[in-house]
Order: structure tokens, then sequence, then C-alpha cells
């Protein structure tokens, strides 16, 4: 009985380890979510150097609105002009899954918010679907394709 018990508790605990350990977010995790993070900070606040620096040039970003962009030089154009000091995006909290991509790089999928602050006070925001592919290139990464679905 005693030894049941011993050999019981020795299971709960490895399996509890296991559990934590598999729960705990991986390096690549953490460095696509605070990858997107920093784009979206530079988003948010109008740093263009810094999305432009995150952006590869062969950037493809296609929106359910607005078609298909292939121009880095005019997507952040078009932020520039309609998106700073406008909008703002929040991640929905514990809505992001990140996915390697070997040999690539990795996928970001979640849900966002936009508020719009030309909006009246209070509106809500609608949730919404994103897809972030980012490339490894060496010690840096880039974001090569944007698909935001409302």
């Amino acid at each position: 009985m005693k030894r049941t018990k011993v050999m019981l508790f020795s299971i709960f605990v490895v399996f509890k380890g296991l559990l934590a350990q598999s729960q705990e977010p991986s390096a690549l995790y953490q460095t696509i979510v605070a990858l997107d993070s920093a784009y979206f900070a530079a988003y948010n606040t109008c740093d263009m150097e810094t999305q432009a620096k995150l952006l590869a040039d062969e950037i493809e970003f296609y929106h359910d609105m607005g078609g298909l962009s292939t121009s880095k030089e005019e997507i952040l154009k078009g932020i520039s002009q309609n998106i700073c000091g406008k909008v703002t995006r929040t991640i929905v909290e514990g809505s992001l899954e990140v996915s390697p991509i070997p040999g690539y790089g990795a996928a970001i999928v979640g849900l966002h918010k936009f508020k719009n602050h030309r909006e009246p006070e209070g509106t809500p925001s609608k949730k919404s679907r994103f897809v972030g592919i980012w490339k490894q290139t060496g010690d840096q990464w880039q974001m090569t394709r944007i698909i935001s679905l409302h």
C-alpha cells in the first residue's frame, strides 16, 4: 500500500512538471509576440522608422476590405496619412498563437481590436482576426505577410 502511494505520488510529480513545462511559452512564442508588440507599439505611436525596419521590402498586406498591397512605401504612406493619431490597435488577451515555419520563420495568429479615435467615446471596438508571417534572416526578423480580416 505504501509503495503504491509513493509510486502514485511520483507519477503525479512527473506529470505536474510536464504540464508546467508545456504551459510555459516557448522562446519562439516570446520572440514573435515581442516583435508583434514592437511593431504595433510603433504603429500606435506613429514611429514610421521602426515600422519600416520591421516590414520586409517584399511585404504583402492582404486586407479583406482594401485588397492586396505590395508596396512597402505605399503601406507606410497609408499608415502615416490614415492611422497616425487616429487609430490604436490592442490585442485580445489570450488570443495569440505562434507556429514555426521551418526554414523560414514563424506565423502569429490572433485577435485584435482597433479603436478609431474619431468615433464617439464609448463606441465599442470590434474584434478581428489577423495573421502575420515573420521571416528570420540571421538574427533579424521582418514581417513579410499580413492578413487582416474584419
